[in-house]
């Protein structure tokens, strides 16, 4: 028996949304852990995202502490802010993934 992706009610046209502006966006941020990354992920956040409280911000090393995540909530105005602000953390060398 074959069954079809549409009869099971999932189709592309029915994923979730984010409707915007969008408050409390959650980003988590991952990258090399050295002294200025924090800072700079959130330099880099304050600067994309003015209305963000950097003492909000939370971040944890991984279990050998090679690898730091930052993670923080933003209001995400668009799909091209959202855009914006990875590419502008990628640029800095220091983030390998942003979620």
């Amino acid at each position: 028996m074959q069954v079809n992706i549409t009869d099971l009610g999932a189709t592309a046209e029915e994923q979730p949304k984010i409707e915007f502006p969008c408050e409390q966006y959650p980003v988590k941020i991952i990258g090399d852990h050295g002294d200025d990354y924090v800072q700079t992920v959130l330099d880099v956040v304050c600067a994309h995202a003015p209305e963000f409280d950097p003492a909000t911000a939370d971040q944890q090393l991984s279990s050998n502490g090679r690898f730091c995540s930052v993670r923080v909530r933003i209001t995400a105005h668009s799909e091209e802010h959202l855009s914006g602000l990875n590419e502008a953390l990628r640029q800095t060398g220091k983030v390998r993934m942003v979620l």
